[in-house]
C-alpha cells in the first residue's frame, strides 16, 4: 500500500497527517476538511491546497488527527502536517521533480509549512508569578 505518516507541530500542538492514495478526501479527526472551526482559521488549512492547486490532491486520500495546544496551534499544527505529506508522498510514489517543485512554492510562500517553529514557553521560576516577572519588594 502506497502511504506516508507526517507530523506537524506547534507548541504543544501535534497534528499526524496519514496520506495514500486515493480520490481527493481531506479529514481532520474525522470530519471534512469544510467543516473546521473556527471559519477564519480554516483557510490557513486551506492556503496549503490553494497553493498547490487542487489537481495536486485529486489523487490522495489524507487523514489527519491533531490533539494539544490551542485553537491557533492546533491549525498551525495541521497545514504543517497537510503540506509535508504531500511533499513526502511526491518524492516516495511519484517523482523527485514534483517533489522539488511543491516543495519551491510552499517555502517561498511561507516556511513554517515545512519547518517547525522551535519557539516555546518558558518555565515559570520561584520568586516571581512568571517566567520572568518577580515579586513586588517591600521594605515595610
Amino acid at each position: 500500500m502506497e502511504a506516508v505518516q507526517t507530523f506537524g507541530r506547534k507548541k504543544t500542538a501535534t497534528a499526524v497527517a496519514h496520506c495514500k492514495r486515493g480520490r481527493g478526501l481531506i479529514r481532520v479527526n474525522g470530519a471534512p476538511l469544510e467543516l473546521l472551526e473556527p471559519e477564519i482559521l480554516k483557510y490557513k488549512v486551506y492556503e496549503v491546497v490553494l497553493l498547490l492547486g487542487e489537481e495536486r490532491f485529486a489523487n490522495v486520500d489524507i487523514r489527519l488527527s491533531v490533539q494539544g495546544g490551542g485553537q491557533v496551534s492546533q491549525v498551525y499544527a495541521l497545514r504543517q502536517a497537510l503540506s509535508r505529506a504531500v511533499v513526502a508522498f511526491y518524492q516516495k510514489f511519484v517523482d523527485e521533480a514534483a517533489k522539488k517543485e511543491i516543495k519551491e512554492i510552499l517555502v517561498q510562500y511561507d516556511r513554517t509549512l515545512l519547518v517547525s517553529d522551535p519557539r516555546r514557553c518558558e518555565a515559570k521560576k520561584f520568586a516571581g508569578p512568571g517566567a520572568r516577572a518577580r515579586y513586588q519588594k517591600s521594605y515595610r
